[in-house]
């Protein structure tokens, strides 16, 4: 009796030790994995793994997320992992399955961009990755335009300025006169040659100057002292250039001299052929050095304005909209839908999105922004 007692012991002991060692082994396990932590990839966000390795995408080593505190955190929406503009107000999954990810009240609140979360760094970290900023502020801006052009010979044109010339001479003669319907068809006449000379290009301003100067544009046919140079500008530019602007022209036929021009006006009908509009700049021309036909490259100083401006590089095309980065403090940057206008080599007029005196991310955008869209992802 004894005996099976003390037998029924030691098995008793060799289960509960089994049973301790198993429980020991599912814990140790899990703590290990909480250890281990979440890797992502800082070009592919969207990507994670529970252990340390390379991006099956692109090759770059995985790094490691860094866990926060738990908290008592309240659900606002929940967002489409493949798509983050599509949210529901209750949980559910895609077409292909995967839970639609949680946004919670304080992230909500800070992700002013769907599909981008509010990021937060050290100075350690900004100075380890270059990040620098500029603040959003009104800036006068200029722009130079560079287009190739020619020396103008446009007989068509000095036949237009000619009609036109007669037409007006023969209403002035007539216009005093008691023969009404002559007199309105002359001024019909008038006004259809007026009408030709604007389809060619000619504005307000020069219209006026040939009652005055009838020889000043003899130069369309020979080059004289002073010539019209043709120069193209390019769709995307032609806001920039207006009449009266400075012109410099350059040819290659005289390396080292440039001849001084102004801008007198600006077709309004784009080439069909070359989507570019024909810029007429009057330009001196000592010497005769200039000739009919001859090509010249011009550079137009376009003045933009005054605007509210920040660098070209602090923002971001995705595509669909312009995002920029804004430093709410010392260590927390915002993502913020923005939009933009005028732009020169350097900075970018800002429509909307930003007020002046704001803090702007100017490098290191790219990485500040896979950390922003890391954050989305993972909806932390």
């Amino acid at each position: 009796m004894n005996r099976k007692a003390f037998i029924s012991g030691i098995i008793a002991l060799a289960l509960l030790g089994g049973g301790l060692a198993s429980y020991r082994h599912f814990h140790s396990g899990h703590g290990a994995q909480a250890q281990a932590g979440i890797y992502y990839c800082p070009m592919h966000p969207d990507y994670t793994s529970d252990r340390p390795g390379d991006c099956p995408i692109c090759g770059m080593h995985l790094v490691k997320k860094e866990r926060t505190a738990p908290a008592e955190r309240k659900v606002r929406f929940y967002r489409n992992p493949m798509n983050p503009a599509v949210t529901s107000k209750v949980p559910m999954k895609d077409e292909m399955g995967m839970d639609y990810l949680p946004v919670y009240e304080e992230e909500a609140g800070k992700a002013s961009v769907a599909g981008r979360g509010t990021v937060s760094l050290t100075p350690e970290k900004q100075r380890m990755i270059g990040l620098k900023t500029e603040k959003a502020a009104y800036r006068t801006l200029s722009k130079t335009v560079r287009a190739s052009g020619k020396v103008a010979y446009d007989p068509d044109l000095y036949r237009a300025i000619s009609e036109y010339r007669e037409s007006l001479a023969s209403y002035e003669q007539i216009k005093a006169g008691t023969w009404q319907e002559a007199i309105d068809r002359a001024k019909a006449v008038v006004e259809s040659s007026k009408i030709k000379l604007r389809q060619l290009g000619i504005g307000e301003e020069q219209l006026e100057s040939m009652r005055k100067t009838p020889g000043e544009y003899d130069n369309l046919l020979i080059a004289g002292e002073k010539v019209w140079i043709y120069a193209q500008i390019y769709e995307y530019e032609s806001a920039s250039v207006k009449p009266g602007q400075r012109a410099a022209i350059t040819s290659r036929a005289y390396p080292g001299r440039e001849f001084t021009g102004v801008v007198r006006s600006v077709d309004p009908i784009f080439s069909e052929e070359t989507r570019t509009l024909r810029a007429r700049i009057e330009t001196d021309n000592p010497g005769g050095e200039l000739r009919s036909e001859m090509y010249v490259e011009a550079v137009i100083k376009a003045e933009l304005g005054t605007m509210l401006a920040v660098p070209v590089s602090a923002v971001l095309n995705t595509g669909e909209n312009e995002i920029a980065f804004v430093m709410k403090d010392e260590g927390t940057f915002e993502p913020r839908e923005v939009r933009t206008g005028r732009r020169n080599d350097d900075y970018a007029e800002i429509v909307s999105g930003l007020r002046a005196g704001e803090k702007v991310v100017t490098s290191a955008n790219f990485m500040i922004d896979s950390e922003s869209r890391m954050k989305a992802a993972l909806g932390n």
